[in-house]
């Protein structure tokens, strides 16, 4: 059975690169894609994982991780 991360025959734009033009959006994930930009530290051409390896050094909360499942299936989506 295939899952979302089945996607061997489609070149996917980094997580990173993803979420900095996601800046305009509303919701927690426009939140986040700012908060990511306004930090020096998060991995802008990095994968999903090196998101959150980023959001778990920021000691994120509930609200942070549900926004980053948000995005993550946003960015699955597109």
């Amino acid at each position: 059975m295939a899952t979302a991360y089945d996607h061997d025959d489609v070149e996917r734009e980094p997580f990173g690169k993803w979420l900095m033009k996601q800046r305009e959006r509303g919701g927690f994930v426009g939140q986040l894609a700012n908060s990511a930009a306004q930090d020096r530290t998060f991995p802008k051409s990095g994968t999903y994982e090196d998101a959150r390896k980023w959001m778990q050094a920021q000691r994120a909360s509930g609200d942070d991780w549900e926004a980053l499942e948000d995005a993550e299936s946003a960015w699955l989506a597109s």
